[in-house]
């Protein structure tokens, strides 16, 4: 497995976020949890936020075929 990490403005790119909804996200346990990676840097685990993807793309399918 890879441990790609990436940064800020590539989470926003991939999940369409803004900044302050994928903190708040975070707050709730709703969005991955950052890493540290220094002082004053953090970034996400790629295989993470795609994995976070693919449950929110699962999730709206399955009401779809609800609805």
């Amino acid at each position: 497995m890879s441990n790609n990490i990436i940064r800020l403005p590539a989470v926003k790119a991939k999940t369409g976020l803004s900044r302050s909804s994928i903190y708040l996200r975070m707050s709730k346990n709703e969005f991955p949890k950052s890493i540290s990676l220094g002082d004053r840097a953090i970034g996400w685990l790629e295989s993470d936020i795609e994995q976070w993807i693919e449950e929110k793309v699962s999730a709206s399918k399955q009401l779809q075929r609800e609805g």
